[in-house]
């Protein structure tokens, strides 16, 4: 088993609709920490990262993307933490806070990598693209930005928190459960060649064909596997509180089984889990549900 390290962003910053700075809290209340050592796995929980109030973030804020300045300084803060867990043979998980955090998370692990010139593999559990830019949002919410960033577009502070730009390859880069685009999303799919399996593939393939595209194009000459994995990507009837639910994701569980999957890789560097809205929920059950579903991905087994 692993050496798991588990750290808070508890940033609403990106998100016009508040509470999933809420979200670490209410995942650690399930005793996820206890459960992860009950399957064999070392855990340490360095706590939050600092995040600062709306109001004074909004001396960050520029048109186009509110809150820019202040998302990029936690960003660069988380991507300290991430490459250097990972420099320490650890898994960082990653407790959010809105998806906005990726654009720090998988920067930083992807910083430790390129110093030895390997580069690692994204798979992005979404409803959505997050494949915006400044120019392109007609919400400026930077939640729907950190894919455009990690990709190397958009903002180029946001873009080089780590260091690296781009901190993955198209190539390498699968976005998974996708049921709500906007058109500039659609025109960078195209433009930029993202392997984007939607829930109609999921409909017509089943979740096991869709992960195993999914795990190969992330595991093609890369170190490694980031899962960043947005609790949205489950349907509202499992998981109704969530930054943004859309109906008509995934099943629990087929959600399950696409973790199952990942566990299965021996091949995870590190994990997001993002968008948990305790404001939104039903006594914690979207937390709960987000819990057992970083547990599948960590090895629990049922057999």
């Amino acid at each position: 088993m692993s050496f798991i390290r588990i750290i808070g962003v508890p940033m609403d910053l990106g998100a016009s609709r508040r509470g999933v700075d809420m979200g670490p809290f209410a995942v650690r209340y399930t005793d996820l920490r206890e459960r992860l050592v009950q399957i064999g796995h070392t855990v340490d929980d360095i706590g939050n990262v600092p995040v600062p109030f709306r109001e004074d973030a909004e001396r960050g804020a520029q048109r186009g993307a509110r809150y820019l300045g202040a998302i990029t300084e936690v960003c660069r803060t988380i991507a300290a933490h991430t490459q250097q867990a990972v420099a320490e043979g650890k898994v960082p998980l990653v407790l959010g806070g809105d998806h906005a955090l990726a654009a720090g998370s998988v920067a930083g692990a992807a910083a430790h990598f390129a110093a030895s010139n390997q580069r690692i593999g994204l798979i992005w559990l979404d409803a959505h693209g997050d494949l915006n830019t400044p120019s392109s949002s007609r919400s400026g919410n930077v939640h729907g930005m950190p894919l455009a960033h990690l990709l190397g577009h958009g903002d180029s502070a946001l873009a080089s928190v780590a260091g690296v730009r781009p901190a993955v390859r198209p190539e390498n880069v699968a976005l998974v459960g996708i049921r709500d685009l906007d058109e500039p999303e659609r025109e960078h799919i195209d433009k930029w060649k993202l392997r984007t399996m939607t829930m109609r593939a999921i409909d017509e393939r089943g979740v096991r064909s869709v992960m195993e595209e999914a795990i190969a194009v992330a595991s093609d000459g890369t170190a490694g596997i980031w899962v960043s994995f947005d609790l949205d990507c489950v349907g509202p009837e499992a998981a109704p509180g969530v930054g943004t639910a859309v109906p008509g994701g995934m099943t629990y569980r087929e959600a399950h089984l696409a973790m199952e999957m990942l566990a299965d890789t021996k091949k995870i560097i590190g994990v997001d889990l993002v968008e948990v809205n305790p404001v939104l929920d039903e006594h914690n059950r979207t937390a709960a549900v987000g819990a057992e579903l970083l547990l599948s991905a960590l090895g629990k087994r049922i057999l």
